[in-house]
């Protein structure tokens, strides 16, 4: 057995590693009206491909991270992601087309993937269980600050160095990733428990865990969680620009929003013992349910006075990104439970399937912007619609006796 960190250390580090994909999304939120205006003037819409090609690389990326990472080990694959990602992010400093930088988003989404799946791979190295999900929470409350900070020093370092000097900063993050986690933390995955890469394993694992009816489920309702909140995100700047002219004070409210949204995660992390996975993801999903019909139905009548409109937009945003806080850590807690085994790999399938179906989930709906709430409203509110009805048709996971 590895030596362990302390908690704070490892949690610390695994926000850090997991924070790759947050930062690399949400500091380009600033960046996006000036890049349509550069790069695609006549159709300011597409701009938002550089967030869903992102996520498509991450998808494809996170299917071969968790495999490499069990045949050469977590830390040596987690580096590589990185240096993928920072050769990628350099190399975007110097594009003249929005065709060129969607396909070198792509390729660094494919190094983003190795941080992102690979660390819940070294969790659940070390734990399991609802242990797991809580330890997976407390990540997530410190990782919940990068989303919170991320477009306001984007924003900084657009009013410096532009839009491109963005593109730089990932480079040095990814340095900084990289020295924590040599220098401190010891592989996970001893060189005996490590399975030998090969086509004919792959294919057996990922149908060793695709076997599995509740994984299956698990997957779907992770892929309708991820696409709603990709589609959100996608659209977030257009909407607090064009529908509330707020585009200046964009990232103070989106830092608040993260901020508050943030105690899902602390939530998660207090309850999921007592109350268990299934049964916080069931309630977040029918409440977004409740909340989402509500918002959908004022808007559509034209009730809403205008000087609540913002607020109440705000309110429902906010729930957005609270109920990913108490579902993601979950749902993949969820579906990894049954496949200790088969960790990194599993890590991979399930968080690539979902990411890689999200994406055709979500940019429909951010495309669907036309100046209103209704298409991410209407979005959201299928995915949560299908989300909860997928997780009725599974049974809960039983606390572990004392």
């Amino acid at each position: 057995m590895p030596r362990r960190l302390s908690q704070p250390e490892f949690i610390a580090l695994l926000a850090l590693l997991s924070a790759t994909v947050a930062f690399s999304m949400d500091s380009m939120l600033p960046a996006l009206p000036e890049i349509a205006q550069t790069l695609s003037p006549d159709a300011p819409n597409r701009a938002q491909l550089i967030l869903t090609s992102f996520m498509f690389g991450l998808g494809l990326g996170t299917l071969l991270a968790g495999p490499l990472s069990d045949a050469f080990g977590r830390r040596t694959v987690i580096v590589g992601g990185l240096a993928l990602y920072a050769v990628a992010a350099i190399l975007t400093m110097t594009v003249q087309s929005l065709d060129s930088l969607v396909a070198l988003r792509v390729i660094q989404g494919l190094g983003a993937a190795a941080p992102r799946v690979v660390s819940t791979a070294m969790v659940r190295d070390l734990y399991q269980g609802r242990e797991m999900a809580r330890l997976q929470s407390f990540v997530m409350m410190i990782f919940i600050l990068v989303p919170a900070v991320a477009p306001a020093i984007g924003a900084v370092i657009i009013s410096g160095f532009g839009w491109r000097g963005v593109f730089g900063s990932f480079a040095v993050f990814a340095a900084i990733s990289t020295f924590w986690l040599m220098s401190r933390q010891e592989e996970t995955l001893p060189r005996e428990n490590r399975r030998p890469l090969s086509i004919s394993k792959l294919i057996a694992g990922t149908r060793e865990t695709l076997s599995n009816a509740s994984v299956r489920i698990y997957i779907a309702a992770l892929t309708l969680g991820f696409g709603q909140m990709f589609g959100l995100l996608s659209s977030i700047q257009q909407i607090y620009g064009e529908i509330f002219d707020r585009a200046d004070s964009f990232p103070m409210w989106f830092a608040l929003q993260a901020l508050i949204s943030g105690f899902g995660t602390f939530f998660n992390a207090r309850f999921v013992v007592t109350l268990g996975m299934r049964r916080i993801a069931l309630s977040a999903y029918a409440t977004q349910i409740a909340i989402s019909s509500i918002v959908l139905v004022i808007t559509l009548s034209g009730l809403l006075p205008d000087g609540l409109a913002f607020p109440v937009f705000f309110f429902w945003s906010v729930s957005v990104f609270f109920m990913a806080g108490v579902t993601f850590g979950n749902l993949i807690s969820l579906a990894l439970e049954p496949l200790g085994h088969l960790a990194g790999l599993g890590a991979s399938v399930t968080q690539g399937i979902a990411t890689v179906l999200a994406v055709l989930i979500a940019a429909p709906i951010g495309l669907a912007f036309n100046g209103t709430l209704v298409p991410i409203l209407i979005g959201t509110l299928l995915c949560s619609g299908g989300a909860f009805l997928l997780l009725r048709r599974t049974i809960d996971t039983p606390a572990p006796a004392e």
